[in-house]
C-alpha cells in the first residue's frame, strides 16, 4: 500500500503489524514536536521510527483546521482535548472561587499546531535567561538559534532568520485595517516600532510571523511529517491511547497502547521519546508510576521510579482582554485575527520584556457583555512566576488529569498585568483608535481600581494556550530531565516538548518547542552512533 495514501486514514500502519516490528525509537506524540523527531530521526533509512498519535489522521482532522480565521473554534471540535483546569483563584473571599478554564491542546497528527493561532515568534532572547537555574547546560538562547533557524524559511531574510527549514513564516501581507490601527495608536501612544518582533532580539510593537502559507494553515504534519510519510522506516498509528511505559530494569524498552479497543505491546531497542506535550507526557509518566511518591500512591499507581519534578512547575500565560465595541465596520478576518503584537516591559528597570499585547481583530468573549462588531486588545503577562500541578486520580488512561495552572497566585503576576491593561487602554484612547468609534466594553471605563482591575483579571482570564513545565530541564533533583533530554535516573527514555521547559519564554511558545524537538533529534541520533 503507498504509504502517503495510508497516512488519510484512521490507522495509518496497522497496529498489529507495528506490534511485530523491530523499532529503534518510538516516539509518543504526534503533535510539533513528534513530527519534527519522525522527519529528523528517519533521515537515517538505518533507523526504524514508530510514531504513536492518539488522536486523528490529518485527513480526518476537521476539515476548516486548514481555515486560518477558523482556529477560535476548533476547541469544540475533536481535534482537542477539552481539558479544563479546576476552579481557579479568584482573589476575593467575597467573590468566591474563580472560573474553570479551557486549556486547548491538539489531537490529532500536528497536534496543538493544528488548532493553535498560528502564531511563529521566539520571545526575547532574555526570557531563556533562566533555563540554566536548576543546573541545566547549553539551553541559552544563543544555544538554541541554530534550532530555530533549522525550522523555519523565514521570508524577508531579516538577520538571524533561517532560511532553508520546512516551515514557511512571514507576517501576514495585509493586516486587518482595525489592527493597523491599534499598530498606529501604539506608537502614537510612544512605543516603539520593531522590525523583527518574532526573531528575539527585539522589543516594540509589528506584525508577527505567521504560520499560514498561501492561506491556509501550515501545521508541523504538513510541513515536517506528510513530506516523508513514504519512508519505508517509519510507521505512524493514530487513535493509539499510550497506556503505560515497559521496562527492563531502569531501561524503558517500550510502550502498551489501546487502540480500537485492543492492546498492543511495541518495543524499541534504543529509546523511547515522549513528545505527547505538557499535559501527556507528565500524565504518562505519571501512570507508569514515575513522579512524586506520595501523589502516585493516594492515586493507586505503584511507584516504580520516584521523581518529584513529574507534573510540579505547570504555568502558562494568561490572556486578559480589553474589548471593545466599535461604531465603524470591523473588516471580516483574512489571517489568524492577531496578527500584530507588542512586546514590553511592565517596568524599565527590568531586563527584558515580560508583557505581550495583542491586538485581535475580533471581541473576544467577556463576562460583562456580548459585543458583534468590535476588537480586542490582549494583555499577557509573559515571565509568570505563578506556578502550579498536574496530577492524576488513577492508572485509567482515559481518566483526564487534574489541571492547576495556578493563575494569578503571585501579586507579581497582577501588578504586571495591570500595567498592561494601562497600556492597552492607552492605545485604545489613541486618535487612530478613535477614529473607529472605539467604546470600552470589559472590563469597563468605569472600572478604574487596583483592586477592581485584578479581580476582572483573576476571573475573566482566558488561557494563551502555552503550558509548559511539567517535566522541567535541569541536574538537580527537581529537574525531571538532563540536560540531553533524559528522565533522570532511567535509561532509554527522553522528554522533547514543551513540558521541559523550566521557565516560559517571551512568546507563543509553539517556536520554541519546534527548536527543541530538533535539538532532541540530534541527541537521539548521536546517541546511536
Amino acid at each position: 500500500m503507498d504509504r502517503q495514501h495510508s497516512a488519510s486514514s484512521t490507522s495509518p500502519t496497522d497496529p498489529e503489524q507495528a506490534a511485530r516490528q523491530d523499532y529503534d525509537v518510538i516516539v509518543v506524540g504526534g503533535g510539533s514536536a513528534g513530527c519534527v523527531l519522525a522527519a529528523r530521526l528517519t533521515q537515517d533509512a538505518g533507523v526504524r521510527v514508530l510514531l504513536l498519535e492518539a488522536g486523528a489522521a490529518t485527513a480526518d482532522l476537521p476539515e476548516f483546521v486548514a481555515h486560518p480565521p477558523a482556529w477560535p473554534t476548533l476547541g469544540e471540535t475533536s481535534a482537542n482535548w477539552g481539558d479544563l483546569t479546576v476552579a481557579q483563584h479568584s482573589g476575593s473571599p467575597l467573590h468566591g472561587p474563580g472560573p474553570r478554564v479551557m486549556l486547548p491542546r491538539g489531537k490529532g497528527l500536528g497536534g496543538s499546531s493544528a488548532i493553535n493561532a498560528m502564531v511563529f515568534a521566539r520571545g526575547h532572547r532574555t526570557g531563556y535567561d533562566s533555563w540554566g537555574d536548576h543546573g541545566a547546560k547549553g539551553w541559552t538562547f544563543d544555544d538554541l538559534l541554530p534550532y530555530f533557524q533549522r525550522t523555519e524559511t523565514a521570508v524577508g531574510g531579516a538577520p538571524g532568520r533561517g532560511t532553508g527549514g520546512p516551515l514557511t513564516v512571514a507576517p501576514t501581507a495585509e493586516p486587518n485595517e482595525v489592527l493597523l490601527a491599534c499598530l498606529d495608536g501604539a506608537i502614537e501612544t510612544g512605543q516603539r516600532r520593531a522590525h523583527d518582533i518574532s526573531g528575539g532580539l527585539e522589543e516594540g510593537f509589528a506584525p508577527v510571523d505567521l504560520n499560514i502559507v498561501d492561506g491556509r494553515r501550515q501545521s508541523a504534519a504538513d510541513a515536517y511529517l506528510t513530506p516523508v510519510l513514504g519512508r519505508p522506516n517509519l510507521d505512524v498509528v493514530t487513535g493509539a491511547t499510550a497506556h503505560r511505559l515497559l521496562f527492563d530494569g531502569q531501561r524503558c524498552t517500550g510502550v502498551e497502547y489501546g487502540v480500537d479497543g485492543r492492546v498492543v505491546t511495541v518495543r524499541a531497542a534504543h529509546e523511547v521519546v515522549l513528545t505527547a506535550g505538557t499535559i501527556g507526557s507528565a500524565h504518562l509518566l505519571l501512570r507508569s508510576g514515575i513522579g512524586p511518591e506520595r501523589e502516585l500512591r493516594e492515586a493507586g499507581v505503584e511507584l516504580f521510579h520516584a521523581l518529584p519534578g513529574v507534573g510540579r512547575n505547570l504555568h502558562d500565560h494568561p490572556l486578559v482582554n480589553l474589548v471593545l465595541r466599535a461604531r465603524r465596520t470591523v473588516p471580516a478576518p483574512r489571517g489568524n485575527h492577531g496578527e500584530i503584537i507588542g512586546l514590553l516591559r511592565s517596568t524599565p528597570e527590568l531586563d527584558g520584556p515580560d508583557l505581550q499585547i495583542l491586538f485581535a481583530d475580533l471581541p473576544f468573549p467577556n463576562p460583562v457583555a456580548p459585543v458583534d462588531n468590535g476588537f480586542s486588545i490582549g494583555v499577557s503577562p509573559l515571565r509568570p512566576y505563578s506556578r502550579g500541578t498536574l496530577r492524576i486520580t488513577s492508572a485509567d488512561p482515559y481518566a483526564p488529569p487534574v489541571l492547576d495552572p495556578g493563575y494569578f497566585t503571585d501579586e507579581r503576576d497582577i501588578r504586571a498585568v495591570l500595567s498592561g491593561i494601562e497600556t492597552a487602554r492607552a492605545i485604545a484612547r489613541s486618535a487612530a483608535v478613535a477614529a473607529w468609534g472605539a467604546e470600552e466594553v470589559a472590563p469597563g471605563p468605569d472600572v478604574t481600581d487596583a483592586e477592581a482591575l485584578a479581580l476582572y483579571a483573576r476571573t475573566g482570564l482566558m488561557s494563551y494556550c502555552h503550558p509548559v513545565g511539567t517535566c522541567a530541564l535541569g541536574e538537580d533533583e527537581v529537574s525531571v530531565v538532563d540536560s540531553t533530554l533524559r528522565v533522570r535516573g532511567l535509561e532509554g527514555l527522553r522528554v522533547a516538548d514543551g513540558s521541559v521547559i523550566p521557565s516560559i519564554p517571551s512568546n507563543n511558545t509553539n517556536a520554541t518547542v519546534y527548536a527543541i524537538a530538533e535539538r532532541a533529534a540530534e541527541f537521539v541520533t548521536r546517541s546511536q552512533t
